[in-house]
């Protein structure tokens, strides 16, 4: 037996030797997927199709009508192609290194196996067998098989050397996002589903239609033996295939599957879906089938601001109505995390990269970003990777508020430097609880090496608020606490708590309100406004009991849950006081409840 890549010899024996032995008919061939499929822990997509990864051996038989297969006669050649003859592309060939043993399990049939290299390309192959027998030559396509990257191969850079996180980052196929504020969060459950019917098609589908990504690459698909640009591919292609604008409402989906079926079966046209979430979550879908291991991260507090991104203002009129402006501050945002070694690095061993399919607005238009290694995040090496300096300054980014007045002058009311990016979770291996993974992204505020890091990206920092986020100096403490938990169709319960540091009395008139954010920050109704006069004596506390009810918020809540209550002192007592909380009220639980019956087992064999 010999491989593709070795050259054909010629080989001339007496015609007396070929009277004895016919030319060898071959027969059926085995492909042997069960047993392979289970072997390369694909067996989830189903056993009816050898699905294999790459740096690892499968094995097939070969069986013959007439004889037994003789080495000194009868020679074999294999190839494997690949490509895009599928798609009416080009058309290559990829030679495997091709193995014939010859322990068989019958006679007249042989095993043959075959090594796809760690480095073969990502996709679907036609296995090819030519057969020089006694001087007569003649081929058979054995059939296709489909291969993907090997997080248990130590040679493909997605190596993970950990099963418990590859049977979550890989053969999960349930997720969990987490949503709402970094005071309340929310989650909700997620089906990857990568496993599903097709959806291998699919996803190999989308490589196809991104391969002009790669200008100049398409020709012949040699990127896509590298999970860097693969993943770079992925990234470009989820919100090519997404609208903001109309159709699905983004949170009634919870499942992958239905977006990319829909995508597959109205020929590729976008799904209106848009939201980060569902873009992360189909992402990762996506990197799981391929044979990347990927998680959904959350990030709470991500600013989008357009013309400075290490800075983000949001401004609020006399009532504490946060007024539309160009900057943004989400709520939440939701990204992929992928596991590979970065050879464009010279990285050894494999570590987390971001990859955020979300298009956001830059000084140059929206983009997406990836993939990024996260430790260069962390130590603010910028100019290293893709995108990284987006990352980074969007996790330490100084969040102000301003005050707008009625002659149109702004007076700034609170900084804060530390509110972007301060929590960042993502699902725990083997468990339905969340994993804080903020210390991969940044260093604790005060650390030595944080304010290294922010001095060498140039981030002007107010030292002052990084104890106090509220610049007044009157003296007054105040803030908002959470008096109950609640559900939606119950009314909000707030404490408002104020404290007079001061030795002095005090009276302040303070307007009061209440309106729906989105989880991307965009102010909508504001549906809730009050005034009140507070008197304090000298080093009083006070609590004061705020309700909104559900007849308030309810007709205005939208899918996303979220309202804002500000407080903000009347500017005619000369002391400009502001408070806020963002308030997520709970979806209320479905519980499904079996009713008990009796069943009666009967003996099937006595009836």
């Amino acid at each position: 037996m010999r491989s593709s890549s070795d050259h054909l010899t010629c080989h001339f024996f007496p015609l007396c030797f070929f009277l004895h032995l016919a030319v060898i008919e071959l027969g059926d061939v085995d492909l042997n997927c069960p047993s392979n499929c289970q072997i390369h822990n694909t067996h989830f997509f189903g056993t009816d199709r050898q699905i294999i990864r790459r740096g690892q051996a499968f094995n097939f038989y070969a069986s013959f009508h007439n004889r037994e297969w003789d080495d000194s006669v009868d020679q074999a050649t294999f190839t494997v192609e690949t490509g895009s003859h599928f798609q009416n592309l080009c058309r290559f060939s990829q030679s495997f290194s091709v193995i014939a043993s010859y322990k068989t399990h019958q006679p007249k049939c042989i095993n043959i196996s075959v090594f796809p290299p760690s480095n073969a390309c990502l996709g679907r192959y036609i296995l090819n067998m030519q057969i020089t027998s006694c001087g007569h030559t003649y081929q058979r396509c054995l059939g296709d098989f489909y291969v993907l990257f090997n997080p248990w191969c130590a040679d493909d850079p997605v190596y993970l050397d950990n099963q418990a996180q590859r049977e979550e980052y890989i053969l999960n196929e349930h997720g969990i996002l987490y949503e709402g504020v970094h005071k309340h969060i929310t989650s909700r459950p997620w089906h990857f589903g990568q496993f599903e019917d097709g959806i291998l098609d699919i996803c190999l589908k989308i490589l196809d239609m991104g391969a002009s990504y790669h200008h100049g690459s398409d020709r012949d698909h040699c990127w896509r033996n590298d999970p860097v640009h693969v993943s770079m591919v992925v990234n470009h292609m989820i919100p090519e295939n997404n609208d903001y604008l109309k159709g699905t409402k983004p949170f009634s989906w919870n499942g992958s599957v239905p977006i990319l079926q829909q995508w597959y079966n109205g020929r590729c046209r976008p799904v209106r879906y848009g939201y980060c979430g569902s873009l992360a979550s189909v992402m990762c879908t996506v990197m799981r089938c391929l044979g990347i291991p990927s998680r959904v991260v959350t990030n709470f507090c991500f600013p989008c601001s357009n013309e400075n991104p290490l800075g983000i203002n949001e401004i609020f009129d006399c009532t504490g109505k946060n007024l539309c402006g160009k900057d943004k501050l989400w709520r939440y945002h939701c990204w992929n995390e992928s596991w590979m070694a970065r050879r464009d690095l010279n990285q050894c061993c494999g570590d987390w990269q971001c990859l955020d399919p979300t298009p956001l607005e830059t000084g140059r238009g929206s983009a997406c970003s990836g993939p990024t290694w996260v430790r260069s995040i962390r130590e603010g090496d910028l100019d290293l990777d893709y995108d990284g300096h987006y990352m980074f300054s969007r996790l330490n980014s100084n969040y102000a508020g301003w005050l707008s007045q009625n002659n149109a002058k702004k007076t700034k009311v609170f900084c804060d430097a530390w509110p972007c990016g301060q929590q960042l979770i993502t699902k725990s291996v083997g468990s339905e609880q969340f994993e804080d993974i903020t210390g991969n992204y940044k260093y604790e505020l005060g650390m030595m090496k944080w304010y290294c890091n922010a001095s060498n990206c140039h981030i002007d920092r107010e030292l002052s608020s990084l104890k106090n986020p509220f610049l007044s100096d009157s003296g007054i403490n105040t803030r908002l606490k959470m008096a109950n938990c609640p559900m939606y169709g119950e009314d909000v319960q707030l404490h408002w708590l104020l404290e007079n540091l001061r030795s002095e009395p005090k009276n302040l008139k303070f307007n009061l309100c209440a309106q729906i954010i989105t989880y991307n920050g965009c102010p909508m109704d504001q549906f809730w406004k009050d005034s009140v006069t507070v008197a304090l004596g000298p080093r009083e506390v006070k609590k004061i009991p705020l309700c909104v009810s559900y007849s308030q918020y309810g007709p205005y809540l939208s899918d996303h849950n979220i309202m804002k209550v500000v407080a903000v002192s009347d500017s005619e007592c000369g002391e400009v006081l502001m408070v806020s909380r963002d308030i997520v009220i709970n979806r209320p639980p479905v519980i499904v409840k079996v009713k008990s019956f009796n069943c009666e087992l009967c003996d099937l064999r006595n009836v």
